[in-house]
């Protein structure tokens, strides 16, 4: 690489803590928010036409991988970030419930569109209206289809979610209650 170029790169930003010459400390959970917000593993669950999009935010253009997306991973037990993009019919829905218990904790679900976000413009009694009816979803990318630049603007919104998540919130009794409501225990 050139100088110019490595001049140009982007170093994730220093979480709060004590400089010294030296010598940095900040807490654990500073540190591992900063380590899991700029590596996460999605997995795309992708079924119709905001999956295009998704793949348009995958290519060079938009560059996923910038923010430390790249890998995607296409195994529930690897990955960390469930996508779920597209029209989710309800004989789908017991799939993408196993899907999301599959995956390792600590996890997080983006609903990417309007079909995934509320059944969009499909109000029938074959597609789920909405995929917070079976799992519990941490940031809502709305659109129809979503343009690149919204889908780049969710994966931010979750990685300032994962970056300040305290490492006792999976323990909570707020988050066991909200696993109890989706019979998720």
């Amino acid at each position: 690489m050139s100088e110019k170029q490595i001049s140009t790169i982007e170093i994730a930003e220093m979480p709060e803590g004590y400089t010294g010459k030296g010598f940095f400390a900040t807490s654990m959970e500073k540190a591992v928010g900063l380590a899991r917000k700029n590596s996460l593993w999605p997995l795309p669950f992708a079924t119709s036409c905001c999956g295009i999009e998704f793949m348009a935010t995958m290519a060079s253009h938009y560059d996923l991988g910038r923010f430390g997306s790249e890998r995607l991973s296409f195994s529930p037990r690897q990955s960390d970030l469930l996508m779920v993009m597209g029209t989710v019919a309800k004989k789908m829905g017991p799939v993408l419930r196993e899907v999301y218990i599959q995956m390792a904790e600590p996890k997080w679900v983006i609903a990417v569109g309007a079909c995934a976000s509320s059944g969009g413009v499909f109000d029938t009694y074959s597609v789920l209206q909405g995929i917070d009816r079976i799992i519990p979803v941490d940031v809502y990318v709305p659109g129809c289809p979503p343009r690149p630049e919204q889908i780049i603007d969710g994966i931010l919104k979750i990685q300032e979610l994962v970056g300040n998540e305290s490492l006792r919130r999976r323990n909570s009794q707020e988050y066991n209650d909200l696993m109890k409501k989706y019979n998720m225990e």
